[in-house]
């Protein structure tokens, strides 16, 4: 009875998949509609509190936070009651926020074409200084 000696390594071929198992290539179908590519994910966009930047404001000028918080605040409530009024506030540095007014009109619903009333209402507006476009913008 005689042994088989194993081939050696270098003779093999290279590993192919079973003669079983192996398909046919298959020819890729076009479709009609143009493959979607992949969007890029945007950065996260972080929002910050107004107990944040009070917090921020006490480190930054050595106060207490509930005092930077209660000062935060009030300044939320002037500005408010001067909005109200219809006053323009201009903040240095920031921009200027005022009210307009913004009239009746006629509109139509998207959906059914159909022609609606648009009532009148108030909105405020914010102008952005010129020294915070430059610092945002460049």
């Amino acid at each position: 009875m005689a042994l088989k000696k194993p081939a050696p390594a270098a003779a093999k071929p290279a590993a192919k998949a079973p003669a079983a198992k192996s398909v046919a290539p298959v020819a890729k179908a076009k479709s009609a509609a143009p493959v979607a590519k992949a969007k890029v994910a945007a950065p996260k966009q972080v929002t910050i509190s107004q107990k944040q930047m009070a917090a921020e404001l006490a480190d930054a000028h050595e106060l207490e936070r509930r005092d930077t918080g209660a000062l935060l605040d009030g300044l939320v409530e002037v500005l408010v009651a001067h909005l109200r009024k219809g006053d323009r506030l201009r903040l240095a540095g920031l921009g200027i926020l005022q009210v307009r007014d913004s009239p009746a009109r006629a509109g139509r619903n998207p959906a059914t074409g159909e022609q609606i009333q648009i009532a009148a209402k108030r909105k405020i507006v914010f102008r952005p200084a010129k020294e915070l476009k430059e610092a945002l913008i460049g």
